[in-house]
């Protein structure tokens, strides 16, 4: 999805020295969307970390989103571990089951990705980009313009990002620069068609019968779910010359 004037405030994703971290979270408090999320949700988020008892600011977040849910999990690492923080539910996400493949298919994707964007003048509020299409999307998908702009942002209408309202991605939006202040280079978003637990999974197998393509994904989706799931640790995550992602 398009989002206004983005290109302007685009040098700022790109800072991860300390100095120009907190430059970055400074030059974010200037805009009066963050000034007003500040004001509002500080407090309210501030009291999320105490009440399980986890440092704020945070150094590391990871997202998680599950799109037959309509919800995002936010996670914190805190001593080296990472505990589940809140849930936000999505209210609107378009397209169907499936990754994104092509422009204009209204397709939300589904891989492994991270913010690369933050913007603060958005067309929604305020909004977080992922960097779609990331090496396996470039690889797998149709020829030619593969779209782009996909976004985790306010309000509540959708063509391939996911809404959270206002309310919401004001709180995202502060843990998500709090912890690029911190030094996070990359805020790891995993986007995946369903919980893959072996209930989610069989019903997926079903819906994939017939589609070997589209099951080949989910089985490698699921690969890297359960590596969370198991062991509470983000692989490292690659992409092989077939548009296979590949961890560690």
């Amino acid at each position: 999805m398009k989002q206004a004037l983005w290109l302007t405030i685009l040098f700022m994703t790109i800072l991860s020295e300390p100095a120009a971290a907190q430059n970055f979270k400074s030059q974010q408090a200037k805009f009066a969307r963050v000034q007003t999320a500040i004001a509002e949700k500080e407090a309210t988020v501030k009291k999320l970390f105490a009440d399980k008892k986890l440092a704020y600011p945070p150094k590391e977040i990871f997202l998680r989103a599950f799109k037959r849910e309509q919800v995002i999990e936010v996670w914190v690492k805190d001593a080296g571990n990472y505990h589940l923080l809140k849930e936000y539910a999505v209210c609107a996400a378009s397209g169907d089951l499936g990754p994104k493949r092509r422009q204009g298919d209204s397709q939300v994707p589904e891989g492994f990705y991270y913010i690369d964007r933050f913007n603060p003048v958005s067309n929604f509020y305020l909004s977080l980009g992922l960097n779609y299409p990331n090496e396996a999307d470039k690889i797998l998908g149709s020829r030619g313009n593969l779209g782009g702009d996909i976004f985790i942002h306010g309000n509540c209408v959708s063509i391939g990002c996911m809404a959270i309202q206002d309310a919401p991605i004001k709180e995202l939006y502060l843990m998500a620069v709090e912890a690029k202040a911190a030094g996070q280079a990359r805020i790891p978003v995993h986007v995946f068609p369903a919980r893959m637990h072996t209930k989610g999974m069989k019903r997926l197998e079903r819906e994939a019968a017939g589609n070997s393509t589209l099951l080949a994904l989910w089985q490698n989706l699921k690969a890297g779910f359960d590596i969370f799931e198991t062991h509470r640790r983000l692989p490292m995550v690659t992409v092989d010359r077939q548009g296979r992602y590949l961890f560690k």
